[in-house]
């Protein structure tokens, strides 16, 4: 305690005590390793609930402010498939192997926008999330995994349309529609993949934004989308089922009218997506680590 004089009299003055120090608190330490697991399931399930605040903000980000609303899932897809039945099919006369040109059209639209659209949101998804990565530490493959998960929403409504197209020409699905669980599976992994490697080189060269819708048209035009696979010569079958989506397409009208599969050009397709997922979530792995500086 101290004393100064007032007057004749010494009064006692305080001195102001400095708190004690804080206890010391547990820190977080976030090293960006040379091989750091892209996919760490534990890490991903600590941090679900995020996970589904980004699928739900996707969503209804998607749709908000919109006339429509989630109906754009079935007027996209059923849009397109007018346009292709009245061009492609009356006028120009593609075959259809043997069904009714729009539910030919459809089923091969339905599993190619998805595919196409998982693929853009997932590139453009770091660069549209970068206000999260400079301010908090999440993994960062939650986010194209979010952006692809919520394409299946779409696709579910799309889907529903096709039983009424189905219904309209007299046309029953098969038993072996449940088969279309695993093949949209596969199709939403090889997206989510080859979208993942986009996702990475746009957040350091701007240019994939526009590069990649023209690169995705080109592709579908390289798919049997509204044409069947027979209408390309023999000699170039192998070099087409390179095309991940060559096979998953056939397949998925396959199951859905009960044909047979065509076993080796899916396995082609297959191996040949699985290996582009591959790399692209590689790229992502490497590059993820410099995302919050360069963006």
């Amino acid at each position: 305690m101290a004393w100064h004089t007032l007057g004749q009299e010494e009064v006692p003055h305080s001195v102001p005590q400095v708190p004690p120090p804080l206890p010391a608190r547990p820190a977080l330490v976030v090293v960006a390793g040379e091989h750091r697991k892209v996919f760490d399931l534990a890490e991903i399930g600590r941090y679900r609930d995020l996970l589904y605040f980004l699928i739900r903000a996707s969503v209804l980000g998607r749709y908000k402010q919109t006339v429509f609303g989630i109906l754009w899932a079935i007027i996209q897809p059923f849009a397109s498939m007018v346009v292709f039945s009245i061009f492609l099919g009356k006028l120009a006369g593609i075959p259809s192997e043997g069904v009714p040109y729009p539910v030919f059209c459809y089923l091969g639209l339905l599993p190619w926008q998805f595919f196409s659209g998982t693929i853009g949101r997932v590139s453009g998804s770091i660069v549209g999330s970068s206000y999260l990565l400079k301010h908090v530490y999440f993994p960062r493959v939650l986010i194209p995994i979010s952006a692809a998960l919520s394409g299946l929403v779409d696709y579910a409504f799309a889907f529903v349309v096709l039983f009424g197209i189905m219904a309209y020409y007299g046309i029953a699905p098969a038993p072996t529609i449940l088969l279309l669980v695993p093949l949209v599976l596969l199709t939403g992994t090889i997206a989510t993949g080859v979208g993942m490697g986009f996702a990475a080189l746009n957040v350091r060269y701007r240019d994939v934004g526009y590069v990649l819708p023209f690169f995705v048209q080109l592709w579908m035009f390289a798919t049997p989308v509204v044409y069947p696979t027979n209408l390309v010569p023999e000699r170039w079958q192998f070099v087409f089922a390179l095309n991940p989506m060559t096979g998953l397409i056939q397949a998925q009208r396959d199951v859905v009218l009960g044909r047979p599969l065509d076993l080796p050009t899916l396995g082609i397709s297959i191996l040949a997506g699985l290996t582009l997922a591959y790399l692209g979530s590689r790229l992502f792995g490497r590059l993820e680590r410099r995302f919050a500086d360069v963006i």
